[in-house]
């Protein structure tokens, strides 16, 4: 005489991926979805999801942005009214860098460098086997601040008007016991001057009649101010 088997049925909730079974003499008779296909469709998913929200900047991806240097160039007479100055700012906002080619007479070149980030002026005269660093003051930010306007705003050419120019002139003395040690400085500098020695120096009133200037650099900005930077060298 045959036993009853006992029959076991269950229902699972709504949503789940299997819809209920029965299990006759312990064996199921519902019908399974292969875990391995299931883990493979849930990753592509995840996979594509992650990438688009990469692409479009929502999971904080970095990106990258093309690190472009803009030229902006000074036309007109020089601080003295007399030479005709050719300037050229090379403007890299992203670095907060600003550097200067200041050329006057045939292939006479000085270079100067605004680094915004570090407060740092760095300058490299032709026909000088040195260079010479200082500090910014609150002159220098605004008058290089109209440059990166400039930049913003795709001005590419300036030409400086002669009657509407203000004109200053500022004296560096040269601290020639204070070299600066190179290994100390940002790369921007280090590139500029090369192998030259950079030099300290300071904000003076004039070199007084006990000392001669010994060279000048013209830096013309676009907010209509022409300056002057001349050195000369202070006693050891």
């Amino acid at each position: 005489m045959m036993g009853h088997r006992m029959v076991k049925c269950w229902n699972l909730p709504e949503g789940t991926l299997e819809g209920g079974g029965c299990m006759n003499g312990g064996s199921s008779t519902s019908h399974h979805i292969p875990k391995k296909a299931l883990c493979v469709s849930l990753s592509a998913s995840l996979l594509l999801v992650f990438l688009t929200l990469g692409f479009t900047g929502h999971l904080g991806v970095p990106q990258q942005h093309s690190q472009s240097t803009q030229a902006v160039r000074f036309t007109g007479p020089d601080p003295s009214g007399v030479l005709l100055l050719n300037q050229l700012a090379a403007v890299d906002q992203q670095n907060g860098l600003v550097t200067f080619s200041v050329t006057t007479g045939v292939n006479q070149t000085s270079k100067v460098l605004f680094d915004i980030k570090h407060g740092l002026i760095c300058y490299r005269p032709v026909h000088q086997e040195s260079c010479f660093l200082r500090t910014m003051e609150t002159s220098d930010y605004e008058n290089v601040h109209s440059v990166l306007q400039a930049s913003v705003n795709k001005q590419s050419q300036f030409q400086l008007s002669a009657n509407e120019t203000q004109r200053h002139t500022e004296f560096l003395g040269v601290l020639a016991a204070s070299q600066v040690d190179v290994s100390a400085l940002e790369e921007p500098l280090k590139l500029l001057c090369q192998d030259r020695p950079i030099y300290w120096t300071k904000r003076a009133e004039g070199p007084g009649k006990q000392r001669l200037v010994y060279f000048c650099i013209d830096i013309c900005f676009p907010n209509n101010i022409c300056v002057s930077v001349c050195f000369y060298y202070l006693p050891e």
